[in-house]
Order: C-alpha cells, then sequence, then structure tokens
C-alpha cells in the first residue's frame, strides 16, 4: 500500500516523530503524547498490514518487564537521599567553612562553589538540591561582596549540574537501563570526565581572576573567621560524612558488594542519619522529601512506559532499519556519526527533558553505535555530558528556572541567562575532549584480561584406538 504515492512502511517512521514532535509543540505532557502517537499509529499500521495484531501482544509484557525491574528501584532511592540531604543542613556546612577557607584569594567563593558542587552532586544525585542550596547560601554573599552578576549566577548554575554526570548521577542509571549496560561501569566510566568538569570550571575561575580580578574579587578581613580550630571543625564537619556517605553509596558499587539499588537504599539510611545528627529529622523533612520522591519517580516510570509504547510500534514498521539507513549516510564514519549524534542531542535538549531524551532517542541509536563498534559504556557517558547542557540552556534550562526562583529580585534574568553562556560552552568542550581522547572514559574500567580470540590455541588430543575385538563368522 502506498501513502502520498510512496510505501507506506517508508513514510511510516518520519510521520510518527512528526506527530510526536507536534503534540509535544502543543504542550501535551510527553508521556502520554508518547503513548497517544504510539497507539495510534499501530492502529493504523495494523490497517496498513504493516505488521500483525499479535505484535501489539507484546506490549503487557514490556509494561511487565518496566515495573519489575529491579534497577529502577534506584532511582526513587537516590531521589530521596537527595531530596533528604537538600533539607538537613550538609551544603550549609560544606558552603561556609570552604568559602572561608579560599576567601582571601581571587575567586575563592567561586571555586568553593565548584567544589561543594561536586561533593553534594556526589552524595545527592540531583540538580535542584544542588543549584538551590548553594543559590540561597552563596548567591547573597558573592553579591554583597561584589562578584560580577553573571560570574556568580553561572558558576551556580553550573556547579548544580556536575550532579549529571558525577556519580550516583540518575542520568547515569537510566543511561545503563536504556544502552544494556551495567550501572557500575557507568559510574566507573563518568569519574575522569567528573574531574575533568570540575578542572574546566576552575580554570576559567583562575582565568577570570588573572584577566579580570574585579570580576571576582576575594573576601575582606572583617568577613573572615579566624583560621582556627574552630573553621576547621566547621570544614570538617561537613567533609567528614560527605566522604562517609560516599564511600557507602559508590564504594560498595564499584567494590562489587552492593548492586546500585542497594547502595541507594543504604544512602537513604545515611542520608536520614546526617539529618539527625544535625538535628534537622523532622517529620516535616520526611513529609516533603518523600512527596518530592514519589513526584519525580512517577514522572520516570510514566514517561518510560509511553516510551516503550512508542519505541514497540516503531520498531514494528521497521523504524530501527529506517534511523540506521538515515544515519548510514553520514559522512566521517563513526567519528562523524558521533558529532552529528551530539549536535542533534544539543538540539533536542532546548525542548525536551533528559529523561525524554533518553527514553525516546537512545534507545533508536545504541545499535547504530554498537554497529559502527562504539564502546556503549563511552557512549553513554558521552551523551550524559552533552545532557548537562540541558539544564544550561537559556530560556529553558532547569538549573536556570531553579536559581531564579530563589534569586533575589534585584537579579536580572538577562543576567543569569547571559552568565550561564560561557560555562556552557565549558560543557561542550568536554565533550569534545571525550570524543578526541576516549580513555579518560575507559581507562577507569575493569573490562579484564584482554584475549584475541585468533591466538587461543586449543589442542585436543586424539581418540583411543578401538580395541581388538574378535571377528566372528
Amino acid at each position: 500500500m502506498t501513502l502520498l504515492g510512496l510505501p507506506s512502511e517508508d513514510l511510516m517512521p518520519p510521520l510518527m516523530f512528526g506527530g510526536l514532535i507536534l503534540f509535544l509543540l502543543f504542550g501535551f505532557p510527553a508521556a502520554f503524547s508518547l503513548a497517544a502517537v504510539g497507539l495510534a499509529f499501530g492502529f493504523v499500521s495494523i490497517e496498513l498490514g504493516l505488521f500483525p495484531e499479535a505484535w501489539l501482544f507484546n506490549l503487557p509484557l514490556r509494561v511487565f518487564n518496566i515495573l519489575s525491574n529491579d534497577l529502577l528501584l534506584a532511582i526513587p532511592f537516590f531521589t530521596l537521599m537527595g531530596a533528604i540531604l537538600e533539607r538537613c543542613g550538609l551544603a550549609e556546612d560544606l558552603l561556609e567553612g570552604t568559602g572561608q577557607l579560599f576567601g582571601k584569594i581571587p575567586g575563592g567563593l567561586a571555586y568553593a562553589v565548584i567544589i561543594v558542587g561536586a561533593i553534594l552532586g556526589a552524595i545527592t544525585g540531583t540538580v535542584a538540591a544542588s543549584v538551590i542550596a548553594m543559590g540561597m547560601i552563596s548567591l547573597p554573599i558573592m553579591m554583597r561582596y561584589g562578584y560580577d552578576m553573571r560570574i556568580a549566577t553561572g558558576v551556580i548554575a553550573a556547579s548544580g549540574t556536575i550532579t549529571q554526570v558525577i556519580p550516583p548521577s540518575l542520568v547515569l542509571i537510566v543511561l545503563g537501563d536504556q544502552l544494556g549496560q551495567s550501572v557500575g561501569d557507568m559510574y566507573a566510566g563518568a569519574i575522569g570526565p567528573s574531574f575533568l568538569q570540575v578542572g574546566l570550571f576552575i580554570l576559567f575561575i583562575w582565568l577570570v581572576s588573572i584577566f579580570q580580578p574585579h570580576k571576582v574579587p576575594p573576601l575582606p578581613d572583617e568577613a573572615l573567621a579566624p583560621r582556627d580550630w574552630r573553621l576547621w571543625w566547621r570544614v570538617l564537619k561537613g567533609m567528614v560524612p560527605s566522604v562517609v556517605l560516599i564511600f557507602m553509596v559508590l564504594g560498595t558499587i564499584f567494590m562489587g558488594l552492593a548492586t546500585p539499588t542497594e547502595a541507594g537504599a543504604m544512602g537513604v539510611v545515611g542520608a536520614v542519619v546526617l539529618a539527625a545528627v544535625n538535628r534537622r529529622l523532622q517529620w516535616t523533612l520526611v513529609r516533603q522529601a518523600m512527596g518530592s520522591t514519589m513526584r519525580i519517580t512517577a514522572m520516570v516510570i510514566y514517561i518510560l512506559i509511553g516510551a516503550t509504547v512508542f519505541s514497540l510500534v516503531f520498531q514494528g514498521v521497521d523504524g530501527g532499519i529506517w534511523i540506521e539507513h538515515l544515519l548510514s549516510y553520514i559522512p566521517g564514519g563513526a567519528t562523524g556519526f558521533l558529532i552529528f549524534v551530539n549536535i542533534f542531542i544539543f538540539l533536542l535538549a532546548f525542548f525536551l527533558d533528559f529523561f525524554e531524551i533518553a527514553f525516546i532517542v537512545i534507545p533508536l541509536l545504541a545499535p547504530v553505535a554498537k554497529n559502527l563498534g562504539i564502546d556503549l559504556v563511552w557512549f553513554g557517558v558521552l551523551i550524559c555530558i552533552n545532557l548537562q547542557t540541558s539544564f544550561m540552556h537559556p530560556p529553558f534550562g532547569f538549573a536556570l528556572f531553579y536559581l531564579r526562583g530563589i534569586a533575589p529580585k534585584e537579579v536580572l534574568t538577562k543576567d543569569i541567562y547571559l552568565g550561564a553562556i560561557p560555562w556552557l560552552g565549558l560543557q561542550l568542550v568536554l565533550v569534545a575532549i571525550v570524543i578526541a581522547w576516549p580513555q579518560s572514559v575507559t581507562w577507569f574500567l575493569d573490562r579484564g584480561p584482554k584475549v584475541d580470540p585468533a591466538t587461543v590455541v586449543i589442542d585436543v588430543p586424539p581418540p583411543p584406538p578401538p580395541p581388538d575385538v574378535p571377528i566372528f563368522q
């Protein structure tokens, strides 16, 4: 059967994408848009004879597999851990103490925000917790002591997005599930880029302090606390529990002692203990944290169910083959594919949430990457770095929304948006570094001994001779 003079099987995949984009542009929720487009095109495809009715019988099994996936339990655990830590006072101790330590040097407060952003990212896994906590504490201080507004807002928003790359990032969990890779490998692969990201941010502030020191002035002497044991105690009070919690969550995963789900459960227990130690463990805190966790988890599951409806029908009309053929015309082989994919995801991140991109786009790109011989763990970490930009895109970045929500009225929205641009560029520089230097990811992966199958020789002894058996006539 033909549509518009072309075979219907050739038109169905692009029509599905067009229908999905149309639904999203009208503002319909992504989860329901995915399911509606998938079911509508599924019924049309059955009528056109593109696949039998029995193809849709796979849908209940796919939904059941989502709901019974133990790995996805890590999402509510890490979300609950981050929501509790956001309110337990740990960020305040870290920022105040670290800010005092670095306060004497130009850019000291910015260095403190970057370092604390990385630490909070390693123990909370959520951008909202990092940006809100650091914005509420450090932004008024930066404004009071003459920091350039765009530098101040940019460093706070960007440091919060480090959470997307540094383990235990929720994005790495989702990408590992969609790519069929171990979450432990995804976490190990993200270690190198995490340090590179922190290094790039610190380098940027250092360059600003060299060439434009008036934008990042040091704290005046009257604002600095005496450097006695009280200051060090304040820093250690925030650092030591953080290091212990990081080991509980990440160390047990890397050592093979716990799965990501089990480590997330231990992280929740550790967060509750820290809240109790800081005398913040109240029913109001627990109820708010549980409510936030419920909303995020429900959103993820609904998007995932909608995505599996869409992908089932898309694969039924040979959408995967269409994508593979479409990308096969890109010049440059694997490098050309990676450049195209990263530009494509960078543009999608203007309009779609990182969960939506992970559930819609990644399952379509993973087979192509595998056929090109691309390491899927490295590919997943690379995409995760790119997805950071979805939080920094003016005017839709969520980190900018969070910062706008807690910033004083005298902070102009224009300054928040313009302040994000240099840091957005630094995130793209990291994407280029990881493409040019894959070992920044793969060096931390334990792939076991490397054996070339062609060199394996198996010596099989010859069979024993048959026994002498007399032949009777």
